[in-house]
């Protein structure tokens, strides 16, 4: 697995990360098989792992802590983040200094940690990142909770606010063959010395059709959410169903080692609830796609409009 420098924080990362979302987090999804992932993933060189204080009904955070038990901690980049909670089955939001510094406290404790490397809001909006928001990121910084402050968003109004912001070090943003217009971003930002977290590098799986990867719970879950709520996105992602007819390369590596090849990007974080998905995406590091094939993927993005 090759590693890349996150930005200016002096921290570095394994250029595929773990995401420990979604199904992963779920008590449905088996527990032991979960622990198993995230071990797997060490075994295979994976070092950053991504989880949120509201993923999973609140529930990823402290599996993620049993998953961690036993394994070198030193050698792991953990990140989490703050500014949404899981309360009564909603989502809500608080980004006040005081609910910020309450939920890093909670990270801490349900990942059974003694600081997070990076931590990250979620989602917030330009308007709430104020002077004493920041404030209080920074005074996390300084009591030695947390390593390295980020912002995670896929509005790109936000990121361009952010970049401007001293006391943010990395941005999580969604970038994937769907979304080449992040391209200008991620440069500026790095430019700017920001780490660049690439979220959803295998765009939610729509460029393969659902349909056929119906094999289990998780799988209809999976599809059921992506037509409730990213049915634009299934749309676009047609026009890159080639990538999962390649003979020498599968369509996850693929999106991966097209993420992975932005210099910019230090680490494309994918998340996975099978070990053979797992192997699969780590054996992406590395890869470099011929130039046929990227100039395939150029010619479907100039469909996208």
């Amino acid at each position: 697995m090759r590693t890349r420098p996150l930005g200016a924080t002096g921290i570095t990362v394994s250029e595929l990360g773990f995401g420990c979302a979604s199904w992963w987090g779920k008590p449905q999804f088996n527990e032991e098989a979960a622990v198993k992932l995230v071990q797997t993933a060490v075994d295979l060189g994976i070092t950053f792992f991504d989880t949120g204080a509201s993923y999973a009904g609140g529930a990823a955070e402290p599996r993620l802590g049993r998953a961690l038990k036993g394994l070198d901690r030193r050698k792991l980049v953990i990140a989490s983040k703050a500014g949404t909670v899981a309360r009564g089955g909603r989502v809500e939001r608080d980004f006040s200094p005081d609910a910020l510094a309450a939920s890093v406290e909670r990270s801490l404790e349900a990942l059974e940690l003694d600081w997070l490397d990076v931590l990250q809001l979620h989602g917030p909006a330009a308007a709430e990142l104020t002077p004493a928001v920041l404030g209080a990121l920074v005074r996390l910084k300084t009591r030695g909770l947390v390593r390295a402050l980020g912002v995670n968003s896929f509005d790109p109004a936000v990121i361009q606010h952010v970049l401007a912001l001293d006391e943010i070090d990395v941005v999580m943003l969604d970038y994937n063959v769907l979304r080449p217009e992040r391209e200008g971003l991620i440069a500026r930002a790095g430019r700017a010395g920001k780490g660049v977290l690439a979220g959803m590098p295998l765009a939610m799986g729509h460029t393969a059709s659902a349909l056929g990867r119906l094999r289990g719970p998780q799988d209809v879950w999976y599809a059921a959410r992506g037509f409730a709520r990213h049915r634009e996105e299934l749309r676009r992602g047609a026009h890159f169903r080639f990538l999962h007819e390649q003979r020498d390369i599968s369509g996850a590596q693929a999106g991966l080692a097209y993420v992975l090849a932005n210099p910019r990007v230090a680490c494309a974080v994918f998340g996975t609830t099978r070990l053979s998905h797992l192997r699969e995406n780590v054996a992406a590091s590395g890869l470099s796609l011929p130039p046929a094939l990227i100039a395939r993927i150029r010619a479907a993005q100039s469909l996208l409009g």
